[in-house]
């Protein structure tokens, strides 16, 4: 294993930083820590642990523009979406700063007058966190904010690819009084520092955000210690657009799910299917709006589409566009290219594809790019029998004015989060995960808290 790993601007191929990696026996010591660390840290009162959890808030909000730099270097997204993250990331602290007051236990009566039945709940112990480069301070904040606030302690490894703003989050949560071994960062490669949390017997449980191989593989390596387990994995989401939407207002709400973060999102449209009254109508607004989109260096205030993180996403996403093509597809717009192997960045316009088909491999795997293939349908079963043919059950988004219809798609649709007229779902107090083989568990809202909360039942007898 090296001692260090390059990090990267990926719109420029500049060397940001040299990170060191931490060695196995580093990691062992630092679960060690952490594990020790949470006899005291469960002990503290649920008011003392929300204080200091809002007190991290407070320092986050207070260097949003230095941790938005810093996530816009290393992965690349504009800077107003970067802001934007690391404010959505504090509404995570803020919720369960207040949650952490709300962990409550309950009496059961008795089938018996001389006993009395407790339930409690307490913290599960040690929680090991794999966190992704799309999204750096909100999955961790998504997963530290409910671990702490329920009385748990938490060790971390940010991707690779973006560790910087990440390990600056979490630097600030010692700054506001977090005990260090409370809350920790280490750095190594994925397929060893998982396979360190998944084996430690010290670690209780293991979440994760990242594609469902590799959480297939932590969740069958945790079974050994019968680690609880979150796991937020991948999507292929569906948009649909029925025959009442409102055309412009879908346009525009889709336009913000596909192409946020250069569509390097596990929740942004995958699949636009049109109802094929409007499709046109749709396919040439909808093309119009993509040609403003400005593609460029995520630090320039003009630019609204970033570089793709990488040469393997690169490759995948020109690879689907290609067989697309292939297959029959329409190029409404995009389908330019600005990369450079050497030079270490690649950049994609944002395409809108039309007369898509189920024979094209953009239909059954995630993109993670700014593309948006567009294909009919002309019932509102054809079009559920489509966004449900997949694996995957994360998201899925649908436009319609009329009560019915949307009653039919939310009820028929298989998927965890759904958008009825709202290309942007997500939020803080609200339930976030998938179906399917698009996780387990929930995270964020009242359920968020639950996957870091063990239930306890006392019968008292002979009262």
């Amino acid at each position: 294993m090296s001692d260090q790993f390059t990090v990267t601007n990926p719109a420029t191929g500049e060397v940001i930083a040299e990170i060191k990696v931490n060695s196995e026996e580093e990691i062992k010591e630092a679960l060690k820590n952490g594990h020790k660390e949470f006899k005291q840290w469960s002990k503290i009162n649920a008011h003392e642990r929300s204080k200091l959890i809002r007190a991290w808030s407070e320092l986050v909000k207070q260097n949003i523009e230095e941790i938005a730099q810093l996530m816009t270097m290393e992965n690349g997204k504009p800077l107003k979406e970067a802001r934007g993250e690391v404010i959505y990331s504090t509404d995570y602290l803020d919720w369960y700063a207040e949650e952490a007051k709300r962990i409550y236990g309950k009496t059961i009566p008795a089938n018996n007058e001389s006993k009395k039945i407790i339930v409690s709940r307490q913290p599960v112990g040690l929680v090991a966190a794999i966190t992704p480069w799309n999204f750096p301070t909100a999955m961790m904040a998504r997963k530290a904010a409910p671990a702490l606030a329920a009385g748990c302690t938490f060790i971390v490894k940010p991707a690779a690819e973006t560790p910087l703003s990440g390990m600056k989050f979490i630097d600030l949560a010692h700054e506001a009084g977090i005990p260090k071994d409370a809350i920790q960062y280490v750095n190594g490669p994925g397929s060893v520092v998982g396979k360190l949390f998944t084996d430690s017997e010290y670690v209780r449980k293991i979440t994760f955000t990242g594609s469902t191989s590799v959480g297939k593989t932590l969740i069958k390596n945790s079974a050994d210690t019968m680690k609880h387990v979150t796991m937020e994995l991948g999507g292929h989401a569906p948009l649909i657009v029925a025959e009442d939407a409102d055309v412009d207002y879908a346009v525009a709400q889709t336009i913000g799910t596909k192409f946020r973060n250069a569509g390097q999102t596990c929740v942004c449209a995958n699949r636009v299917l049109v109802h094929d009254s409007i499709v046109d109508q749709f396919a040439k607004k909808f093309a119009e709006e993509t040609r403003k989109l400005t593609v460029g260096n995520g630090m320039d205030k003009e630019t609204d589409i970033g570089p793709i993180i990488n040469k393997k996403g690169y490759d995948k996403i020109v690879a689907q566009i290609e067989n697309a093509v292939k297959e029959g597809a329409e190029v409404l717009t995009g389908n330019e290219f600005d990369a450079d192997e050497e030079q270490g960045y690649y950049f994609i316009k944002p395409t809108v594809l039309k007369n898509i088909n189920m024979d094209m491999t953009i239909m059954h795997e995630e993109t993670f790019g700014p593309i948006a293939p567009i294909m009919s349908f002309s019932t509102l079963e054809e079009a559920v029998e489509i966004a449900n043919g997949t694996p995957y059950g994360l998201a899925a988004y649908f436009f319609t004015n009329d009560y019915r219809t949307g009653n039919y798609l939310h009820d028929h649709l298989d998927f965890g989060i759904i958008g009825w007229n709202d290309g942007g779902p997500s939020a803080a107090h609200a339930p976030f995960g998938g179906m399917k083989e698009s996780g387990l568990g929930r995270e964020g809202g009242q359920e968020g808290i639950e996957p870091y909360l063990e239930t306890k039942y006392l019968s008292i007898g002979n009262l």
